[in-house]
This record gives C-alpha cells, structure tokens and sequence, in this order.
C-alpha cells in the first residue's frame, strides 16, 4: 500500500470512530432526559450506528 492510500484508510476510521462515540454519547444523554422514551432512541441509535459502519467499511474497500 502506498502511504496516501494508508492516511486515508486511517482518517476514515478515525472520522468513524469520532462519529460513534458522538452517538453513543449523545443517546446515553437522551435516555437520561427522557428514560421513558429508550426504546425509540436505541432503535434510531443502531440504525444510525449500522449505517455508519457501512460507510466506513465501504470507504475502506474502496481505497
């Protein structure tokens, strides 16, 4: 592999990464406010989560 194509294969899992953890964070602080509503949100959450994955690995495999 060439070294640009290995930078650009690291700040797509970086930018993954950041982007889960943001989720993640941001649902746990949703579910604090509103636990009657956890259901509703840890659906839209792995939904989001599994999309985001998928962009990810398909960012990977293109590169």
């Amino acid at each position: 592999m060439e070294i640009p194509v290995m930078v650009g294969a690291g700040l797509v899992i970086i930018g993954a990464g950041i982007g889960l953890g943001r989720i993640g964070g941001a649902a746990m602080e949703a579910i604090a406010r509103q636990p009657e509503a956890t259901g509703k949100i840890q659906t839209a959450m792995i939904i989001i989560v599994a999309l985001l994955e998928g962009v990810a690995f398909a960012a990977l495999f293109a590169v």
